[in-house]
């Protein structure tokens, strides 16, 4: 049996990165689907490695900003440099022209340069002057924040958030896990191969959007976004008062489509229940506006969510008898 290639490539990420699965599941998933990451995690987690790792395992370009609150918005994508010999302008990209980009503390940046990131994330594409370019393909935004500095910082507004397609909370290692860390650290180690290239790449993506969602499954994504909303339709009136807005649309659609893509990488092309709830609190949980009241009783959008999930149980959807993805 021909082993799938997105486990190959999972296999020579974690010759380098040590724990995190379920980070680099996700980073997957993202490439597959063509959305993007939110990470939230203290320091020294190896957020920037995991993507740096990845990127060399599918032969692509990896860029990393580091945000700060001097950046302009043509740090981000470019601008156009005169040429005082010439007497012309010429455009000089910036470092969102890349593969993966990693925008690290991107919560640092004043509001004007995030909203640059996010519309580049959107439209694939960046105009400077009179002339529109488009990024390359695939193109990965992996951003991260640090959960515990509040000083100096522009938190995203929330209708921004929304754009990315999964939010995912990294922790720390197990005792076990940090002992290999150390190990590996204090060692030397063999650069990351290229597993696939982008062309291999390309044909996975468009492998996986061909991948089978039950109408089941569908009804159950748009269930759940809508029970953030309306609690009360699943006989959860008093999580009302901790929400101020339920997810968008948005939600409901991502849901579905990494699901999709989490169901290829696992070697499936046919998606089950448990695709989407293993991915619920990532494509959620940075979609729900929380209201006062819920900050005061320590109340998160994953207790909120766990609830939801707990009064609708996922369906049985049929599985259909096809042949392993490969």
């Amino acid at each position: 049996m021909t082993q799938n290639p997105m486990e190959q490539v999972l296999y020579e990420v974690k010759k380098t990165i040590v724990g995190q699965d379920a980070l680099l599941e996700r980073m997957l998933v993202a490439l597959l689907s063509g959305g993007h990451i939110l990470v939230e995690g203290v320091p020294g987690l190896a957020k920037t490695l995991a993507v740096k790792s990845l990127a060399g395992a599918i032969g692509g370009q990896f860029n990393r900003v580091q945000f700060t609150p001097d950046l302009v918005p043509a740090d981000i994508v470019g601008t156009r440099v005169y040429h005082q010999r010439t007497g012309e302008f010429e455009v000089s990209l910036g470092p969102v022209f890349t593969n993966l980009l990693l925008a690290d503390e991107i919560n640092r940046a004043p509001a004007k340069v995030q909203s640059a990131l996010l519309e580049v994330m959107q439209e694939h594409q960046v105009t400077i002057g009179r002339e529109t370019h488009q990024v390359p393909r695939p193109f990965l935004v992996m951003a991260t924040q640090n959960p515990i500095e509040t000083e100096g910082t522009y938190p995203l507004p929330e209708a921004q958030v929304d754009r990315f397609m999964m939010k995912v909370l990294v922790d720390y290692p197990s005792a076990t896990e940090e002992f290999v860390i150390v190990e590996r650290a204090i060692t030397a180690t063999a650069a990351t191969q290229a597993i696939v290239n982008l062309e291999q790449l390309a044909d996975m993506q468009a492998r996986a959007r061909q991948v089978y969602v039950d109408p089941a499954l569908i009804e159950y994504s748009v269930r759940l976004a809508g029970a953030t909303r309306r609690p009360a339709d699943v006989g959860l009136g008093e999580l009302a008062r901790y929400i101020t807005f339920g997810a968008s649309p948005r939600a409901s659609i991502n849901l579905v489509l990494a699901a999709r893509a989490l169901a290829f990488v696992r070697g499936r092309d046919y998606t089950i229940p448990q695709d989407l709830t293993d991915l619920a609190l990532d494509v959620l949980r940075h979609r729900i506006v929380l209201s006062y009241e819920a900050l005061s009783d320590d109340i998160t959008a994953d207790a909120v969510l766990t609830w939801v999930l707990g009064a609708l149980p996922a369906p049985e959807a049929p599985v259909r008898d096809r042949p392993v993805a490969r």
